[in-house]
């Protein structure tokens, strides 16, 4: 149901930093119109379906949606009550790192103020700020 890695090397893994700005991903590579991030953050698995979904249901199953992020780092959480020491907790949830600029869905093959009211929808279910581009 979320998207998560089939299988990973290491089970745990170091948050880091997130730099600022993307330059790599930061056009649209398969769809007519994308929507983008501003500013860097981490979306959550949940989030990114949940997003998938409300444009999925704006679109009407007409034309080809494309997520453009992936889920790979995961955030690992301690029992409530849990005394200090003893490692790191279980893994909780995957996150995707997204930074400034990067494509995070496409869309094709629909009207373009369908397109861009569906992609308004996404965004909302999106935890850092984002914006609309072809």
């Amino acid at each position: 149901m979320f998207l998560q890695p089939r299988k990973t090397k290491y089970k745990k893994a170091r948050k880091g930093r997130l730099k600022k700005l993307e330059f790599k991903s930061n056009s649209i590579r398969f769809g007519e119109l994308g929507l983008k991030a501003q500013v860097s953050g981490l979306i959550t698995a949940r989030q990114i379906e949940s997003a998938r979904r409300a444009i999925a249901r704006k679109i009407r199953r007409k034309g080809k949606i494309w997520i453009c992020v992936f889920p790979d780092l995961s955030i690992t959480s301690k029992p409530t009550e849990a005394r200090m020491g003893k490692g790191k907790g279980a893994v909780s949830h995957w996150v995707a790192r997204v930074r400034g600029g990067t494509t995070l869905f496409e869309v094709c093959g629909i009207p373009t103020h369908t397109a861009v009211e569906a992609l308004k929808s996404g965004s909302k279910k999106l935890p850092i700020k984002t914006k609309v581009f072809d």
